[in-house]
């Protein structure tokens, strides 16, 4: 598949339906004693499950089974099957521990959970090298997760600990890696999309202009659909196309902008449509626009595969439009009032991550007993986690006013930490600078 300039595509998969406008929600949230994990939504129970045990009864014979896999789904192998479920059950793992620590007292401030968004977050990041870039938003610690960024240091970040990936100032909202090319967690909509596209300038400008042919790092910006009413948004989407930057746009549409839906906020996309949608905004600014499945993560894996080769090829941007749905309120602040029960159970019952479990042992790419092992290990990974950041130390007083000011002179800082200004000699012209 492969996605033509100003093109406006669907992504239904041959006998699949389409994306649907249906929605989840979670048991009552109670308190665990310490230790123990509450698994609400957890995927597939492996063990004496009986979705298991028929799809493992009607699995495809290997051969059989990869031959059709690859016409429908490129490059899912039984490895590639293994680190998608793994990193949505972490995911999903890593959110609700976090709603444990909240309630306890752990973290503070506002902290936006992930849950049901997982298929999202994996099916486009996985595809992505250490040295590609992502945008997130206040929602950021899956995806955080997903770019590689070990689940102890977002942990210790939420608790506000120095060992976390921000040294404890960043906080739920602002995770930030320059190692695993993590731009930011941005708190006010929008905020990042400029911050992506500016490292997806860098990569065009690194490779045309300066002669680093070696140099096709693309950039992922996520933001919600509330965002996409934001002038930020059109004002990145002309220029990407303008310079035919690797940029990817993904909007995230769970259908809530907080407590405004997305039906009330947005008008229809064209004449002949009832319902906004954000994907074919992409054409009239010269790009592929492409609707997919946001709860089937194999749609979202070949979507992002082809997205990210195009720009990688130099052809440019993709908006895609992911149809999702957040299985918590807003945030852990939120009642979650304003949904329907309806709503919520329809998209429930779409769950990612047990869908994707019981086809991946239908198709034999996955085993029950790898499903186990991976639950297994992603639980121990996320108690671990819990452990370095309950252990791990506060940030001393002094931290507050470092990262504050830039050079307040201009002049740089010499390698021995003081600011060069400062230096002697440094006005007679005598100081000695590197």
């Amino acid at each position: 598949m492969a996605f033509a300039m100003g093109e406006v595509s669907k992504v239904c998969l041959a006998g699949e339906q389409q994306p649907v406008r249906v929605q989840p929600q979670s048991a009552p949230r109670q308190l665990l004693p310490k230790g123990r994990s509450r698994r609400c939504f957890t995927p597939l129970r492996a063990a004496g499950n009986p979705n298991v045990a028929a799809a493992a009864a009607t699995a495809k014979p290997p051969a059989a089974a990869k031959k059709a896999i690859d016409q429908a789904y490129p490059g899912i192998n039984p490895e590639k099957a293994e680190d998608l479920y793994r990193d949505m059950y972490l995911g999903r793992e890593f959110e609700e521990m976090c709603a444990q620590m909240y309630y306890r007292g752990k973290m503070f401030g506002f902290v936006h959970l992930y849950c049901g968004q997982e298929a999202v977050s994996t099916g486009v990041i996985r595809h992505l090298r250490q040295s590609d870039y992502i945008c997130s938003t206040y929602r950021d610690h899956v995806h955080a997760l997903s770019k590689g960024v070990p689940a102890k240091n977002i942990m210790a970040e939420l608790y506000g600990k120095k060992t976390g990936i921000c040294r404890g100032q960043g906080g739920s909202m602002h995770m930030f890696s320059a190692e695993h090319g993590l731009l930011g967690g941005f708190a006010f909509i929008g905020e990042g999309i400029p911050v992506g596209l500016g490292a997806a300038f860098r990569s065009k400008y690194l490779r045309d202009a300066l002669g680093d042919e070696g140099h096709d790092s693309v950039s992922v910006n996520f933001f919600g659909d509330g965002t996409a009413n934001n002038g930020q948004f059109y004002e990145c989407l002309n220029m990407a196309t303008l310079y035919k930057l690797p940029c990817i746009f993904v909007v995230e549409n769970n259908l809530w902008a907080i407590g405004m839906s997305h039906l009330r906020a947005t008008g229809p996309s064209g004449i002949a449509d009832e319902e906004p949608f954000i994907y074919k905004k992409g054409p009239a600014f010269g790009m592929p626009g492409v609707l997919v499945d946001g709860m089937d993560v194999r749609a979202v894996h070949k979507v992002a595969a082809e997205a990210i080769a195009r720009a990688r090829r130099g052809e440019g941007p993709t908006l895609i439009e992911a149809q999702t749905y957040r299985f918590r309120g807003h945030s852990l602040a939120d009642p979650d009032e304003l949904r329907s029960k309806e709503e919520k159970e329809k998209w429930l019952a779409r769950d990612p991550i047990p869908m994707f479990a019981e086809w991946a042992v239908k198709e034999g790419l996955l085993t029950e007993g790898k499903i186990k092992e991976l639950q297994q290990s992603v639980m121990a990974e996320v108690e671990e986690a819990v452990k370095f950041a309950d252990e791990s130390p506060k940030p001393e007083k002094g931290q507050l006013l470092e990262n504050v000011f830039a050079d307040p002179k201009g002049f740089g800082i010499d390698p021995s930490g003081k600011y060069r200004f400062e230096m002697p000699g440094f006005r007679s012209g005598e100081a000695a600078v590197s």
